[in-house]
């Protein structure tokens, strides 16, 4: 009978044991790896998804944040994400066109003219959410399409003032063919170069400038070493904000509606910062002694001009996958616009 009842014990403590393990790993909240960029804008929008997600999950998500490409540049992060090794991240769209092949189209110069045409027009209509969740043909789950900016040429010795003061110019360019092809048009000698080359180049004369969004351009302080910047605003590049599809379908439905509603207010905030960081960029770029130019609306129509005469938009359909969603977000676009 003792050992009946000493067995019974040891059968219910196991139970016991179990149930409290299987307790405890139930409530052990979900980690999510971040791997984000250098611009203040996304790293404050990493900072207010983190803050939200968790209050949203009721604390069952939490996260841990790697901006400042500590995790490798962005092809290697949307790489990462792929494979799970990363679980959520923002870049360039650019950067990773050539492994989805429907973001080529951001690519196209003086695509978007305004930020109200960005996020009103291009990211809300159904062909920008359409390329956006496309991605999970790729094991990601398209998240949101953030503010990357709008891209301006600096310069260490030459002050940019009208599309012919381009003739020559040795710019710096990522290895894009659209943007290659435009930069040309534009009379440019485009040279690509990886991104981590840019200052020394720039510090060393081994190019005449290059073109970036002030967020990037202040975040790596290429105002430290040069000499002029001018608001050619030729292309308006996203970050693309993905998550690892098989990490996203491991989820509760509660878990993915806070990921969801979190994302939604970090986007509508990283918006805001964007244009509050554009200012503050432009008084550090000047107060560097970068001397920042203003171009006129009839300047830009002749740099839009030029570019247009590349092509581009044909150029970027001939290389996506679904060209008849391009087609469609120019068309919305220019509709928008009548």
């Amino acid at each position: 009978m003792k050992k009946r009842l000493l067995a019974t014990l040891l059968i219910l403590i196991m139970v016991s044991m179990f149930a409290v393990s299987a307790e405890a790993a139930k409530e052990k909240p979900v980690e999510l790896i971040i791997g984000g960029v250098t611009s203040m804008n996304a790293k404050d929008a990493v900072t207010k998804f983190i803050e939200l997600v968790e209050d949203y999950s009721g604390g069952t998500i939490v996260c841990k944040d790697f901006p400042d490409n500590q995790l490798g540049n962005d092809e290697q992060r949307w790489e990462m994400t792929q494979t799970g090794e990363c679980d959520i991240s923002i870049g360039s769209t650019s950067s990773v066109a050539s492994s989805y092949n429907d973001f080529y189209i951001f690519d196209t110069p003086y695509l978007f003219l305004s930020r109200d045409e960005v996020f009103d027009v291009g990211f809300a209509g159904k062909a920008g959410q359409a390329i956006l969740n496309g991605v999970e043909s790729l094991n990601l789950k398209g998240l949101a399409l953030w503010e990357n900016g709008f891209r301006n040429v600096t310069t260490n010795n030459k002050e940019i003032n009208t599309v012919a003061d381009l003739k020559g110019l040795k710019l710096r360019t990522m290895d894009n063919a659209i943007h290659l092809a435009a930069w040309k048009a534009m009379g440019a000698n485009p040279t690509p170069m990886a991104f981590s080359e840019v200052f020394t180049a720039l510090q060393q004369g081994t190019v005449d400038g290059q073109e970036n969004p002030y967020g990037i351009i202040v975040g790596n302080k290429f105002e430290e070493v040069e000499k002029f910047a001018a608001e050619t605003r030729h292309s308006f590049t996203p970050y693309y904000v993905v998550m690892n599809l098989d990490r996203w379908n491991s989820l509760t439905a509660e878990q993915q509606d806070a990921i969801t509603r979190a994302m939604s207010e970090a986007t509508q905030y990283e918006r805001e910062q964007s244009e509050k960081y554009e200012a503050e960029d432009v008084a550090t770029i000047e107060a560097a002694g970068c001397k920042v130019v203003k171009l006129s609306d009839d300047v830009l129509a002749e740099f839009k001009a030029a570019a247009d005469s590349a092509d581009c938009a044909t150029m970027a359909m001939q290389k996506m996958e679904h060209p008849e969603l391009g087609q469609q977000l120019i068309d919305t676009l220019a509709a928008a616009r009548d």
